[in-house]
């Protein structure tokens, strides 16, 4: 009898490695290494993204590579909109998290540990950024195949290759770029 009970938890314990092989593949896929690191945007220039943007309360405000979360909290906060932020990097959700929670906006701001190049973003009217040139460049596809005619992007210090912004501003020295995804 002992054997048999042996001989089954054996053959129980060996019928479990594969799903927790596919759990921990799984979860490194959706913890990969960023693409950039993480340099927040000075409250003035989150300021003019938003209002270049012409941020309302009719908005959905995604921010793809959000860090702290500062953008999705100030749409909410001073604008009323609702947001969405994206990042990658556990350490910048949980900040994230902490100013929603600091700022009482958890009931308009949600904060997802994603790969922005995965992640539907086909709800968002407005989409900022602040990422690297060839990543923007590498994201146009997605924005022109999900987002809706008339989505507004805004992108904080670098552009998006051959498409030209709509509005390139200055903010003490830092650009901010706008474009509206055109009809299709």
């Amino acid at each position: 009898m002992t054997t048999r009970v042996l001989a089954l938890a054996l053959i129980l314990s060996v019928a479990s490695v594969p799903s927790a092989f596919a759990q921990a593949a799984t979860q490194e896929a959706a913890t990969r290494r960023p693409d950039v690191i993480f340099v927040p945007t000075p409250e003035e220039v989150v300021e003019a993204m938003l209002q270049v943007a012409n941020v309302t309360k009719n908005d959905i405000v995604y921010d793809l590579g959000s860090g702290d979360g500062r953008i999705p909290v100030a749409a909410a906060k001073k604008y009323g909109a609702r947001g969405v932020g994206i990042d990658i990097d556990p350490q910048r959700i949980k900040e994230a998290n902490e100013n929603v929670a600091k700022n009482g906006v958890g009931d308009k701001v949600k904060i997802l540990n994603a790969d922005l190049f995965t992640t539907d973003i086909s709800e968002a009217t407005v989409v900022t950024l602040y990422l690297l040139p060839s990543l923007n460049v590498k994201l146009m596809p997605k924005l022109m195949k999900e987002l809706k005619p008339g989505t507004r992007i805004v992108s904080h210090a670098f552009d998006m290759g051959d498409w030209k912004p709509e509005k390139e501003l200055d903010v003490n020295g830092r650009k901010v770029y706008f474009w509206t995804i055109p009809k299709k």
